[in-house]
């Protein structure tokens, strides 16, 4: 059974002991200090996971929330689309993650809930987590922006996204690889796909002037291709996390795209419009705690689930 662009329902993790991780700071340029106790930090990102969670609800988005866990340490639970993905003909993926104590937020009680507890139906399950022995990640749908329709995963390759993997993704779930590489405006290179591009069913978000030169055309040929609006980000833009978006389809089939505050912010009237007239309402919350400590945004917070229910 064919994907979906959008879903209609997410995974969120609820976190219980978030704060900035120090095993994945040295390779996400997104992720900053801030002058937070971790007791602080916890009550502040709660709050805006508990906003974001509720916002999504009142919009219609069905949204599946499984707790952290005291122990082991995760501190970045919060962002469950790194370890899963999950997919129209029930597969669910489990990534290799290049952070040690990222490993522990793969979690089997999590997919029994979303199968025995809420009816989803996961018929397989492909675990690529064996790479991570040889050093080689794919961190889920940070690592992967996928056109699920037309089978195409595009991927920024960067330390925490090995082609090796990529090509293991492609061959087991069926899908091409558009990959390149990509580096911010001061040439440190992208950690994450996700946070430079976003495809929803009629329009695609994407900071081009971050691809390397020789493979900027072929992307955005190939967006264009699929018969999709092509939205620009600047790079300030994508520094507020304005490619870190996604849109989610509602209990009335219609469509909305949930973003940060800060992202939504940093667009201009016409970007807003396009995205309006092709997709639907902007569902913005502030989540300036997540974003500083985490390095990551409203997108990395939600795993969508496509699967089916019985």
């Amino acid at each position: 059974m064919a994907d979906l662009q959008s879903a209609s329902d997410v995974l969120m993790i609820r976190p219980v002991r978030f704060i900035g991780n120090p095993q994945t700071s040295s390779s996400n340029a997104f992720q900053a200090r801030c002058d937070l106790s971790d007791e602080q930090a916890q009550e502040r990102a709660l709050q805006e996971f508990n906003a974001l969670a509720a916002a999504l609800q009142d919009a219609g988005v069905g949204v599946h929330i499984v707790g952290d866990t005291l122990e082991p340490h995760t501190p970045d639970s919060i962002f469950p689309n790194n370890w899963v993905s999950f997919h129209a003909d029930g597969t669910a993926v489990l990534y290799p993650m290049m952070a040690p104590n990222r490993r522990a937020e793969r979690r089997e009680d999590v997919l029994s809930e979303l199968s025995a507890k809420r009816g989803f139906m996961i018929r397989r399950v492909i675990d690529l987590t064996p790479h991570e022995r040889d050093e080689k990640f794919l961190e889920g749908t940070g690592s992967l922006v996928l056109d699920r329709v037309n089978r195409i995963a595009y991927a920024c390759v960067s330390p925490r996204t090995d082609l090796d993997v990529l090509g293991d993704f492609s061959q087991q779930l069926d899908y091409d690889i558009v990959s390149f590489e990509a580096v911010d405006a001061r040439g440190t290179p992208i950690y994450h796909t996700n946070v430079l591009m976003a495809v929803g069913a009629r329009f695609a978000a994407v900071c081009a002037a971050s691809i390397r030169e020789d493979a900027r055309s072929s992307v955005l040929d190939t967006l264009r291709a699929s018969g999709r609006a092509v939205l620009e980000l600047s790079h300030d833009q994508m520094n507020a996390f304005a490619g870190n978006m996604l849109e989610l389809r509602t209990a009335r089939d219609t469509s909305v795209v949930a973003m940060s505050t800060r992202a939504l912010e940093s667009l201009i009237p016409a970007q807003r419009e396009l995205i309006e007239s092709h997709a639907g309402p902007i569902l913005a919350v502030p989540i300036p705690t997540i974003e500083t400590l985490g390095g990551g945004s409203v997108r990395c917070m939600l795993a969508e689930i496509a699967l089916r229910k019985r």
